[in-house]
């Protein structure tokens, strides 16, 4: 997936921007602090990630940290576990019916090595059908293609084929599923 990287200085203070931020911890502890699967629960979810998440998409509380949940996109029959970590700057787009295990990383930023106070971002895009095991790592840029499967623990740093198992650190593609099987 090419993409264009998008460069935002955090060290220019945007008095917009650190409004939204509180806004988005006020919501996120609400919903760490309210009986998941609720009325409640689900029109917080709706809130923090404004109107952008599916149809019986579910997150499971606790809820780890979620930056900028305005540049994240979830789709329909998406299940995400405990404590994943969004870091949404440079976007994050999760299509239908996919599956992400508790403690997973989804990061669509990184700072530049030189001026640490500049983040280099760029999307990541989490295709149909996707199941991501525990603890795994999505990097900025990177995009997951439909079917695959990304092992547990594993650190994506590049893109990921459609129906491909990719594993480790850095993530490899061990094999290729039957794609008639789906």
């Amino acid at each position: 997936m090419k993409c264009e990287e998008i460069r935002v200085d955090i060290s220019i203070p945007n008095p917009d921007e650190t409004k939204k931020a509180e806004i988005n911890r006020e919501i996120l502890f609400q919903l760490n602090h309210t009986m998941p699967m609720t009325a409640e629960y689900l029109k917080l979810l709706k809130t923090l990630f404004r109107g952008n998440i599916g149809e019986n998409s579910v997150m499971m509380s606790p809820l780890n940290s979620i930056v900028c949940p305005e540049n994240i996109k979830i789709g329909n029959h998406v299940f995400i576990n405990s404590n994943v970590l969004f870091m949404g700057r440079g976007g994050i787009t999760i299509e239908d019916d996919v599956q992400i295990a508790c403690n997973a990383q989804l990061i669509s930023n990184n700072h530049d090595p030189y001026h640490r106070m500049i983040l280099t971002c760029k999307p990541v895009v989490i295709k149909q059908g996707v199941w991501i095991g525990a603890g795994a790592t999505i990097l900025a840029g990177v995009c997951v293609g439909k079917y695959a499967i990304i092992g547990a623990g594993s650190v994506v740093t590049k893109d990921v084929p459609d129906y491909a198992v990719a594993v480790g650190n850095p993530a490899k593609v061990i094999k290729i599923l039957d794609k008639n099987k789906f």
